[in-house]
């Protein structure tokens, strides 16, 4: 349902990794910024120190605090800078869409939807988790670190809110989620009821414009492998405990096209990509004779 009176979107590349702590998200933002389609419209790139040996150190609670918030900053002086209808996110890890979907709930006066396709509900703060990636959504709804949600003008409303793939949640996810409101079409009524839930909660809403958040991690990490859970040497037990996706491509696909034939999607941001395979052949050619630094 796409408005041709809109602007072009915006394209916003933002390769960061400080809000995972983890360096290799921000090759995997490059990388899925050079697999992404040419840009339409306008193009800016929020500025990320390149990712270093050197880990990031806890600051009053929140892991790369400093950088993360001069990022945010970054990221809003180049929205704001055009002014746009809509904007397509590159990124870098989940934090990437905190500027950019509070600009675009202030856009349209409050009434924007979010469709949250994620693995994880995102709404932890310092006190349940200190890496800042898991709290986005948190944030866009008003909660967590007062120095994040200050760049929040207008708070996203729980009720136009839906998670599409959240799954084995703890219990104190699965509290504040009731607490809050937050609806959950998980991937077992995926599979049973289709993309028609999905449709159902965007017309309850009453909202005409959508953002979507796709972490890709998501995905199914049998079918896809770029994702944190296919670390090639990531201990036995790293990831026990921690909810893994279960959707696939086409799933994924067919949700999103499904619901902008009733949506006016303003909004898209894609996240966490770790391609394992491709940053293990970047490091052998950089170690190869002539081709690379030995």
């Amino acid at each position: 349902m796409a408005d041709s009176a809109q602007k072009k979107p915006l394209r916003l590349f933002f390769p960061q990794w400080q809000g995972g702590d983890n360096p290799p998200y921000h090759f995997g933002a490059q990388l899925l910024n050079w697999l992404a389609p040419d840009p339409t419209g306008p193009v800016e790139e929020v500025k990320v120190a390149e990712p270093t040996s050197k880990g990031l150190s806890n600051e009053q609670g929140i892991v790369g605090r400093k950088a993360l918030l001069a990022q945010l900053v970054d990221a809003r002086a180049k929205i704001d800078k055009h002014q746009p209808d809509s904007i397509i996110v590159i990124g870098g890890d989940c934090l990437v869409d905190l500027a950019p979907f509070a600009y675009l709930n202030e856009r349209y006066d409050g009434e924007l939807a979010i469709l949250w396709v994620d693995a994880h509900p995102d709404i932890m703060g310092p006190e349940q988790f200190e890496h800042a990636h898991a709290h986005v959504l948190g944030n866009l709804l008003g909660q967590g670190d007062s120095e994040f949600t200050a760049h929040v003008k207008q708070t996203v409303k729980a009720s136009n809110v839906c998670y599409v793939g959240v799954n084995n949640t703890t219990e104190w996810e699965n509290h504040e989620m009731e607490r809050l409101g937050l609806k959950n079409i998980s991937p077992a009524e995926l599979a049973e009821k289709g993309t028609q839930a999905v449709v159902d909660w965007f017309k309850s809403t009453g909202a005409k414009h959508l953002a979507v958040h796709l972490d890709l991690d998501v995905l199914d990490p049998t079918t896809f492998r770029g994702l944190l859970f296919s670390k090639p040497d990531a201990e036995p037990n790293e990831f026990d405990g921690i909810a893994q996706g279960q959707l696939t491509m086409q799933q994924v696909v067919n949700v999103l096209r499904d619901v902008a034939k009733v949506a006016d999607v303003v909004g898209l941001g894609v996240a966490e990509h770790l391609p394992w395979d491709a940053i293990a052949m970047k490091n052998m050619l950089a170690s190869l004779p002539l081709l690379g630094d030995s």
